[in-house]
């Protein structure tokens, strides 16, 4: 689904250069915002990155939408201290298959955005003020949807006077909410790239996303979602993000980097309850790391709008909206992928091009099952490139 910091660590061990110049963090504001269930938020801020320069035309501008962990923190870097840069710096900037010298990018932060405590990341959600009461709107918030993140995106598209996209291209939810724009604004965007994501959410995914989230529902700090003036669930949003983490990889990675490992030597599991084998240490480790800049309604309310997607509207069922896309469609994704299994983007392929649409098909090779998507997106640089810039 935009993960922690082991992930993090291993995002950074890419290469060594990073899109130039600097990054700055911008934001925009959508005054009385109304969600697909008729809710009115009368302020919708949220930040938004962007790299290369938009021609006078306005016509050279690729949108990304990001994965359920992430942010707009696509390519580059705030700071050169900065350990690492954005999560798809290897095929975002110049001379790379996004390439910033042609094309101007613009990467947003989602609504509800899981980093709410992150000091790089804008969003409205659960953790903002509301208005009416001067305190956190908590689960008074509205329940959104992947189409509401889009409608966003369309409010900062049209202050900025991009009158269609060259392209939307995103990651898991990324994926989700690119789907979904080519289904609900067909004539806004001239060809779109779901990457690790299928084109409805089934049942198993669901169900996935039930679990990811029970371990926040469990803490007794949630309290129901009112924890604002008290303690944070941090103990169960770090279970629930150790969950994702797992996830989101795949076994050959379990067991590649970890094996049976004790987490520390001569610490043998089966003789004390304080000791663990590694790949639990680490798991529990990378989810605790990501806790303390995350909010766990936020997180519950990403998993509502990921349960809820079905492309176009949900009432339409899952062929409708998928056949009302009628752009170009590059599809990229990994057999190894637990989230979005490759029978699922196959499918979707085959329900986009039954009524003659293109659908071009990239398949990711990697033993990191998910992450594949975000770590070693740069095997799909060519057909990226040459799918971007054909006529």
């Amino acid at each position: 689904m935009k993960h922690f910091a082991l992930i993090a660590a291993l995002i950074a061990a890419g290469p060594a250069f990073a899109y130039e110049p600097l990054v700055e963090k911008q934001s925009f504001t959508l005054t009385d915002f109304t969600t697909d269930g008729g809710a009115t938020i009368p302020e919708m801020t949220l930040g938004y990155e962007t790299y290369g320069t938009l021609n006078e035309a306005k016509d050279n501008a690729i949108l990304i939408p990001h994965y359920f962990s992430g942010n707009s923190h696509a390519a580059g870097k705030y700071a050169e201290s900065d350990a690492a840069p954005g999560y798809w710096d290897t095929i975002i900037g110049s001379g790379k298959a996004i390439d910033t010298d042609k094309y101007f990018v613009v990467a947003v932060d989602s609504p509800v955005n899981l980093g709410a405590n992150d000091p790089n990341v804008i969003t409205t959600g659960p953790a903002s003020v509301n208005p009416a009461t001067g305190k956190p709107w908590g689960m008074d918030f509205p329940i959104l949807t992947i189409g509401d993140f889009v409608e966003t995106q369309k409010g900062l598209m049209d202050q900025l006077g991009i009158p269609k996209w060259h392209a939307v291209m995103g990651a898991s939810m990324g994926g989700l909410q690119s789907y979904e724009w080519a289904a609900r604004h067909p004539d806004l965007l001239e060809r779109v790239i779901p990457v690790i994501a299928s084109g409805w959410a089934d049942a198993d995914l669901i169900a996935w996303l039930d679990v990811w989230a029970s371990p926040i529902k469990l803490d007794a700090n949630w309290n129901g979602g009112d924890y604002y003036e008290g303690e944070a669930p941090n103990a169960g949003l770090a279970d629930a993000l150790k969950v994702v983490t797992l996830h989101a990889n795949s076994a050959e990675w379990t067991n590649g980097t970890f094996g049976r490992n004790w987490a520390a030597e001569g610490a043998d599991p089966g003789k004390a309850w304080a000791n663990d084998y590694a790949v639990v240490d680490a798991l529990n480790k990378a989810g605790a790391a990501r806790a303390s800049l995350s909010d766990a309604n936020h997180f519950l309310y990403l998993v509502r709008a990921c349960q809820q997607f079905v492309a176009g509207h949900p009432e339409d069922g899952i062929y409708k909206g998928l056949l009302n896309i009628d752009v170009p469609v590059m599809l990229i994704h990994t057999d190894e992928d637990l989230v979005f299994p490759g029978d699922a983007v196959r499918e979707t392929a085959g329900i986009i091009k039954s009524d003659g649409t293109p659908v071009e098909i990239v398949e990711l090779q990697g033993t990191r099952g998910h992450l594949d998507g975000v770590l070693n997106i740069a095997q799909a640089s060519d057909r990226l490139k040459a799918f971007l810039d054909a006529e």
